[in-house]
């Protein structure tokens, strides 16, 4: 193999998949390292869309190659049915920076890798630093959709008012997201075999010594192919509540999606694996009655058809997920209640779910709490979360019609 003139071709090829995003003032690709195509192997699974290369047909040898992508762009050579929910590297991740002036670079793709931070970096040191979470589906024509994207932003910015960071305006998040995707789009699994994860990330990049917000900012995005969140998948999960540690306080940040709120649970989650329950179920700091949340999910609780979740109030993550399936209930003429739920409500319910954008929907099958034991059903699939579950994944896959303008195709 010409390695050389391989080369080349990639970046023939990049150019071309990128032409359209040229003029956007926010974006520009940068390719710092090798682009080594003997590493990366491809199947072909969906027809080529032509709107995707602009093939220059001047020469028999251009339209090889043209052919050759077409062929090739289609699907990464993984096994895409046993991804779980970790860590596969892609091609690219999305990167730019904002300096005092509070006014963010223009961004670009850069081939996906380590990242250079000074070691008195505000996130380092100070811990100033949010992420999100959002998903791209593969439909079934092979087209994109991304779910509430905006939404992320909205929250994004949020939690940067909070923590002193400037953030990306929604127009520029949203574009990033797309664009990234676009980049990874291979990565993206065939339809019902998972899903692209997409982590955008705002950290102050800057070396700052004494207590202070950081000189300069840096938004990312990297992506991943994922399954299930939970190994069960929509099978049951086993919660045991937690009384000693707590996730949040009032006046805290439990209610932005900081990078501190995650260490925190982690001793509790890990002695509670260590134990063969599925995740932590937390209560209030307060009165230690109220439920709050799972370590990274919202959770509902069914009694007599009525759907209750705990309220927004400052220590509870305002979940993406959670909102639209308490949008999608209503739709479905459930009654749905925002509002302090005790923890003996919890263990009297006739059903418990999860949501989170890792998870979707995930169905309780047992709580633990101070020893004591309850499941709920026969099976613990209740017929709630099953119907939520299918009614949300079957609108974020492209499967039934979007009537709530949720979704974002790309081509």
């Amino acid at each position: 193999m010409d390695c050389s003139r391989t080369m080349i071709n990639d970046r023939l090829h990049i150019n071309r998949l990128f032409s359209p995003l040229a003029s956007n003032p926010f974006f520009s690709f940068s390719d710092k390292r090798p682009f080594r195509p003997s590493s990366l192997k491809f199947q072909t699974q969906f027809p080529f869309n032509p709107s995707h290369i602009q093939v220059d047909t001047n020469t028999r040898r251009e339209a090889v190659v043209a052919t050759t992508y077409r062929e090739a762009l289609e699907f990464a050579d993984i096994n895409w049915d046993s991804l779980g929910f970790g860590l596969v590297p892609t091609d690219y991740m999305f990167m730019m920076k904002c300096s005092q002036d509070g006014k963010f670079s223009k961004g670009e793709l850069q081939r996906y890798g380590n990242i250079e931070l000074s070691p008195s970096s505000g996130v380092l040191n100070y811990g100033q630093g949010l992420f999100e979470g959002l998903k791209a589906y593969r439909k079934e024509d092979g087209s994109i959709l991304l779910f509430r994207p905006e939404e992320n932003a909205l929250r994004m910015r949020m939690g940067a008012e909070r923590m002193c960071m400037p953030a990306p305006s929604v127009e520029q998040f949203v574009d990033a997201v797309k664009l990234i995707v676009m980049a990874n789009k291979r990565w993206v699994p065939p339809q019902g075999k998972g899903s692209l994860y997409i982590r955008p990330l705002l950290m102050g990049s800057g070396a700052v010594l004494g207590l202070a917000p950081a000189p300069e900012y840096t938004f990312l995005i990297y992506v991943s192919p994922v399954g299930n969140y939970f190994k069960e998948g929509l099978a049951p999960i086993n919660l045991v509540v937690e009384n000693e540690f707590h996730r949040a306080t009032p006046g805290g940040t439990g209610g932005v999606k900081t990078i501190g709120n995650y260490a925190s649970v982690l001793k509790a989650q890990t002695a509670a694996k260590a134990k063969g329950y599925s995740d932590v179920l937390y209560l209030d700091s307060v009165h230690k009655r109220y439920l709050e949340e799972v370590s990274s999910c919202n959770v509902f609780v069914v009694k007599d058809k009525i759907i209750s979740t705990p309220a927004i109030k400052g220590t509870i993550l305002p979940g993406i997920t959670r909102k639209s399936i308490i949008d999608v209930a209503c739709s479905k003429g459930y009654q749905v209640e925002e509002r302090q739920i005790s923890v003996e409500e919890l263990l009297d319910a006739d059903e418990v779910f999860c949501t989170g954008t890792a998870v979707v929907v995930s169905p309780v099958g047992s709580i633990t709490y101070l020893g004591k034991r309850v499941s709920y059903g026969d099976k613990g699939v209740g017929v709630v979360s099953e119907n939520l579950y299918s009614a949300l994944t079957s609108l974020q896959m492209g499967l039934t019609e979007d009537k709530m303008g949720w979704t974002v195709e790309l081509n």
